[in-house]
């Protein structure tokens, strides 16, 4: 079983920055695939960004370019940088590993998932 906890998360002016991590309770973290997921009431949870487990990246269209997640598998840790925040980014993100090691956009794929951190944008 693998259990993620997500930090990083809070109140942010609008044009800043957040370093959202995910860290694993397992050191066998380099062989998953993680990704990221944002959702808010009343919507499906949304892709955002993914990284297999070799480093390659993908992105959802509406960060493209302001995102960056990256992994440091000696800490168990995948980390999601988000710059240049606005209120549409306002969500609770979620981690998610998927045992496959490649990258995945639907969520059902994903099989452990975080509790959340919540990221508020004000404008």
């Amino acid at each position: 079983q693998v259990h993620l906890v997500e930090s990083g998360g809070g109140l942010v002016q609008a044009g800043g920055s957040l370093r959202l991590s995910c860290a694993a309770n397992r050191p066998t973290l380099s062989n998953y695939a993680m990704g990221w997921f944002r959702q808010t009431p009343g919507k499906e949870r949304e892709f955002v960004a993914a990284i297999s487990s070799t480093g390659s990246t993908l992105y959802a269209d509406a960060v493209k370019d302001r995102c960056t997640i990256f992994r440091n598998d000696a800490k168990d840790t995948v980390y999601l940088q988000m710059d240049s925040l606005s209120p549409e980014d306002t969500a609770v993100y979620y981690c998610a590993a998927d045992r496959g090691g490649y990258i995945v956009v639907p969520p059902g794929h994903y099989a452990y998932w975080g509790q959340g951190t919540q990221v508020t944008v004000s404008s």
